[in-house]
């Protein structure tokens, strides 16, 4: 088998594994705070297969960015609404950091096959990725759930409008960045990603 062919191999296990405990987790953390929505539609499960969006994983091979299927839930069925929607969105992201720490703790004390080792890196690494880029303030992605922690009730209206044009902001975000990368070969994405990854690998691997 070629290295190619297992990179890609490698690639996919990892997109399974990284997209399902982190939607899982927002379903999850939406039902342990009264909204049923995600169980009923069947997400809190660790099954691929409930989470896995077709198009987002192909566009991880064509972009180098993907995604999963969204996770409902019905604000109104949250005590306290911008609290418990920073909680289910932050559950995602700290998910993936748990998992990587979790492959850290594995390296450091248990022997692994070759193989193993470098299906389990490739979770790791993408595992800092979607933890890192979850983290950018931008709708849909879970860290614009934090802005909502410190606008004031006032601005509601302006919220749910940059909450709704967000994806649109997202795309311009991701063009713009792999247009500047072609002509000046300088990503402010790939810039923030690598030195966040380094960061955090430092730490865990301090930390283990």
């Amino acid at each position: 088998m070629s290295i190619y062919f297992m990179e890609i191999i490698y690639l996919l296990i990892a997109l399974a594994v990284c997209i399902t405990v982190h939607e899982a987790a927002h379903a999850w953390v939406a039902f342990m705070l009264g909204d049923p929505t995600a169980k009923m539609e069947g997400r809190v499960s660790l099954n691929p297969l409930r989470h896995l969006d077709l198009f987002g994983t192909i566009m991880i091979f064509i972009a180098h960015f993907g995604w999963g299927k969204p996770v409902p839930f019905n604000y109104n069925n949250l005590k306290n609404p911008r609290r418990d929607a920073f909680l289910i969105a932050v559950a995602g992201p700290i998910t993936n950091l748990l998992t990587a720490f979790l492959i850290t703790i594995l390296f450091k004390y248990v022997p692994l096959p070759g193989l193993i080792r470098e299906l389990l890196r490739s979770i790791y690494a993408l595992s800092i990725v979607l933890f890192l880029f979850n983290l950018v303030p931008i709708a849909p992605l879970d860290g614009s759930k934090f802005i909502g922690l410190i606008v004031p009730r006032s601005k509601e209206y302006w919220y749910q409008r940059f909450l709704a044009q967000g994806p649109i902001f997202l795309i311009v975000l991701i063009i713009a960045d792999l247009l500047i990368s072609e002509v000046t070969g300088f990503s402010f994405l790939g810039t923030y990603l690598q030195f966040g990854y380094d960061l955090i690998t430092t730490v865990l691997m301090l930390g283990s």
